[in-house]
């Protein structure tokens, strides 16, 4: 709608994980790095928490994007504990039969895929998003699947979620689970010095100005969002349909301070904890 009022190819700011969009502060640059290594260095569990809204499906894209070739990747971005065997969504997200399938035998056929993979010369990753979703039996599933790891390493493990599921592996019953973890990192909001440059690289990505939004008034938005992402997104991208409305060329404090008391008095949500969600 704004798009080509400010000479834009498309939105910068929306809420969607794309990871041409993802800046990479100190933060994200560091929990990228963790997830690498996890890949790379066949690390046996992986974990990245962070708040709502912090960026983390941004960067499992990212990584999904970026995997080498001779790796064999499961990625499951959803998860409750009530969607059924843990085992039977890792064997669907592989491409493989599941279905009509005691756990034994499904275990069985698990363990052969793997080793098939690994003797073709390639090493089997499985990425599990949204692992908060996980209770304390499903998450001991899945370090009951780890122990094909005997001899070898034919699976890695990386899992992905929000603070709740930092809290939990915390848990004294979950130190076995803990124990395996080789690399962890939790995802904190962008930092002040990096609000400047989080707009100026989406701007840019978006084929616009980086100075389309003043100093002071990226500086608006980082408050009100607490520096998590996607509430700045959400903020940006009214901004600028306000300052369309209003046939400005750019986005000063007077057009945040505007959007920011709308969103207060007239939208669902009132302040940007509930933004988050």
């Amino acid at each position: 709608m704004y798009e080509s009022h400010f000479g834009l190819r498309e939105k910068p700011f929306s809420i969607l994980p794309n990871p041409k969009f993802l800046y990479l502060g100190n933060r994200h640059r560091m929990a990228y790095s963790m997830l690498e290594y996890g890949v790379a260095d066949n690390a046996g569990f992986t974990v990245i928490t962070g708040n709502i809204g912090s960026g983390k499906t941004s960067l499992v894209r990212k990584l999904v994007g970026e995997i080498p070739e001779n790796v064999t990747t499961a990625l499951i971005s959803n998860t409750s504990d009530q969607s059924g065997r843990l085992l039977d969504w890792i064997m669907m997200a592989f491409g493989q039969p599941f279905e009509d399938r005691s756990y034994p035998r499904l275990y069985q056929e698990f363990q052969r895929f793997l080793v098939e993979q690994r003797q073709g010369g390639r090493r089997s990753v499985v990425i599990i998003d949204e692992a908060q979703n996980l209770d304390a039996a499903r998450l001991e599933e899945l370090r009951m699947l780890s122990n094909v790891n005997v001899d070898e390493m034919l699976l890695q493990l990386v899992v992905v979620g929000q603070p709740e599921l930092r809290d939990l592996l915390r848990m004294p019953g979950m130190k076995q689970f803990a124990q395996r973890v080789s690399s962890d990192f939790n995802l904190l909001p962008l930092s002040v010095p990096e609000a400047v440059p989080y707009f100026a690289h989406r701007l840019t990505v978006a084929g616009g100005s980086p100075r389309l939004f003043t100093r002071p008034a990226t500086g608006l938005i980082y408050d009100h969002a607490a520096g998590i992402p996607r509430v700045m997104n959400i903020v940006a991208d009214r901004c600028l349909l306000y300052a369309f409305a209003e046939r400005k060329g750019f986005v000063g404090q007077r057009i945040v301070n505007k959007v920011t008391d709308d969103m207060n008095k007239y939208g669902s949500f009132a302040a940007a904890g509930n933004l988050e969600a």
